[in-house]
């Protein structure tokens, strides 16, 4: 849909990934693009001579249709933008809606999280939105993450920092289990170039498989165990270690983490 679309951090790993989405995967045109960074400097985006870069944010605000907040959240209370008659949303881990309102004086909100593959059009984006927000903001909204891979909508505000759990952390903790798995492989006298090599193709394998089975996770665990192999063998024994007791704790540690970082300093107890 035509809509122009703003970026206040665009130039920063998460809101860049997001501009790209959309240059790279049929978002919007470049010339509908703006970017906002502190030194209005254009790197990065040298390629799309289109692309409008600004060191003034409040420009971008009073260009745009969607105005996408996505500065780190320590930066968030110096951001000066004043938008009551935009669209807005957000990327920032633990950016209240309620902080957001505040801040820009905009009613028509949504709270949203993504992550950098986005950049690769493989991102899942979510979004939780105020009752101020209509119908053709929601295709706003859709537009705004679409190119960046799957997008829900979700009612509870208290899930995003779940969201944010699990988009930010989980990359991290995949390559943690591979480097596990690399430890092993090598452990037992693979050479460390074909372990790394087994080890990447491996985890991509499963990750191509795992979006495209229409059973859900869980339902292919019991299968595996069912099917008494080797495979079940592994899995048996992972269920017996506190495996995933270790997953939870590390997610909700990430769900906190997110939590923290939208509460300023001086109003933590």
């Amino acid at each position: 849909m035509a809509m122009k679309l703003g970026i206040v951090g665009g130039s920063g790993a998460l809101g860049r990934a997001i501009a790209l989405a959309h240059l790279n995967h049929g978002g919007v045109a470049p010339s509908d693009l703006w970017i906002a960074n502190r030194d209005g400097r254009r790197d990065g985006f040298e390629d799309w001579p289109d692309v409008t870069v600004t060191a003034k944010a409040q420009d971008l605000a009073e260009a745009c249709d969607v105005i996408l907040l996505s500065v780190p959240p320590a930066l968030f209370p110096a951001l000066e933008v004043h938008a009551p008659d935009r669209l807005i949303t957000s990327v920032m881990a633990g950016i209240t809606i309620e902080a957001m309102a505040a801040k820009t004086g905009a009613t028509r909100i949504a709270r949203g999280m993504s992550s950098p593959v986005a950049e690769l059009g493989l991102a899942h984006s979510a979004f939780c939105a105020t009752d101020a927000v209509t119908d053709a903001d929601r295709e706003m909204l859709h537009a705004t993450f679409a190119p960046c891979g799957v997008v829900d909508e979700v009612t509870d505000e208290a899930l995003m920092d779940t969201f944010c759990a699990l988009t930010g952390p989980v990359p991290g903790f995949v390559a943690y289990f591979a480097a596990c798995m690399n430890d092993f492989a090598t452990s037992r006298g693979m050479p460390p170039e074909v372990a790394d090599r087994a080890v990447r193709q491996l985890f991509k394998a499963s990750g191509e498989a795992l979006s495209t089975w229409p059973e859900k996770p869980s339902d292919q665990v019991q299968a595996m165990i069912d099917y008494a192999g080797t495979t079940a063998a592994g899995l048996i024994a992972m269920k017996e270690m506190p495996v995933a007791q270790g997953i939870e704790a590390g997610l909700a540690a990430a769900e906190e983490r997110a939590r923290q970082m939208g509460t300023p300093p001086d109003a933590e107890g």
